[in-house]
């Protein structure tokens, strides 16, 4: 029999999940290992030593706007600090776990959820003892959908999640905190937010669907390279793109097209790989190496060369 955990109700919205739906979430296809994909992830060979981090898929219903929940789980010995860097993707996170082992103004162990939107400059997330962290990391432009205001007044911010979304936070997180593995964390998450996104404006879900999926493009097809590659293949006026990016996705899609560019260049020697980079700028679409080097230097903080040589063998 399917046991039912109800989060409560603010505003006539119910918020549940059944151990039933764990099941069934757990048993889709999961996103790739980071093993395989550790995008936005830097030196990911000393996260894979030190963190355990774990995929999951969104659920049909939000599927789109939420490109994956991920969980992380850690027990570090002391004085063991691990400093964690990310040049994240052009997507927000919506996480529940133990805060930022810096933060001061909670006791050691608080639990919190926040709403992390789109963070431009390389971000820092700093580990110790032992904790956890579930998330929903949404696509370029599915955080429009959870909203009733633009994305980009969340942009490079960290807000109370419950706030945002106008759920229970305190319940939310008390929920989560028992639950008894990261995958039904990750299930009790998800089926908060589909119970936002049940109570959102249809119109406002289309619209930020339509986002997301202009997201993918510029995410997956090479041949666009430029503002106009985009508008061309939406349909779309550039001011009425850039007004529906930022209203959804919180960032210019000129932004988004270039952090792909970023992310998959550093990928290319995640595992140490010797690599040409005036092949690599050519096949993200860069004009030469140059430009290349310059963005990656701009965003990291070192040449693509000298993090490649960071990286190591195998």
């Amino acid at each position: 029999m399917a046991t039912t955990l109800r989060l409560g109700e603010r505003d006539g919205l119910k918020i549940c999940v059944s151990r039933a739906d764990t099941l069934a979430l757990v048993a889709r296809p999961r996103p790739k290992p980071v093993e395989q994909d550790s995008r936005g992830i830097l030196d990911p060979w000393l996260l894979r030593q030190r963190v355990r981090l774990t995929r999951y898929p969104a659920s049909p219903t939000l599927s789109g706007l939420i490109d994956r929940f991920w969980a992380v789980e850690w027990d570090l010995p002391e004085p063991t600090v691990h400093s964690q860097q990310v040049l994240t993707h052009p997507g927000a996170n919506l996480t529940v776990g133990h805060a930022d082992a810096r933060r001061t103004d909670h006791p050691p162990g608080h639990i919190e959820a926040r709403l992390n939107g789109v963070a431009q400059e390389l971000s820092t997330r700093v580990l110790s003892g032992r904790g956890w962290t579930v998330a929903a990391m949404t696509t370029p432009g599915g955080l429009g959908a959870f909203l009733t205001r633009s994305a980009s007044a969340f942009t490079d911010r960290a807000v109370p999640l419950g706030q945002v979304l106008g759920i229970d936070e305190e319940l939310l997180v008390e929920r989560i905190a028992v639950a008894e593995d990261p995958s039904a964390r990750v299930a009790v998450l998800a089926a908060a937010l589909e119970d936002v996104l049940a109570a959102a404006d249809p119109g406002r879900v289309g619209r930020a669907r339509q986002v997301a999926e202009l997201g993918r493009l510029a995410e997956t097809d090479r041949s666009l390279r430029q503002l106009p590659d985009l508008c061309a293949r939406a349909g779309l006026g550039p001011r009425t793109l850039q007004r529906m990016f930022l209203q959804h996705a919180g960032v210019p899609p000129t932004w988004v097209l270039r952090r792909y560019r970023l992310l998959e260049a550093a990928e290319r020697v995640r595992d140490g790989q010797r690599v040409s980079w005036a092949t690599v700028a050519a096949d993200l679409g860069y004009a030469d190496q140059a430009h290349l080097t310059r963005d990656f230097r701009s965003a990291i903080g070192q040449t693509p060369a000298a993090y490649a040589e960071a990286q190591p063998s195998g």
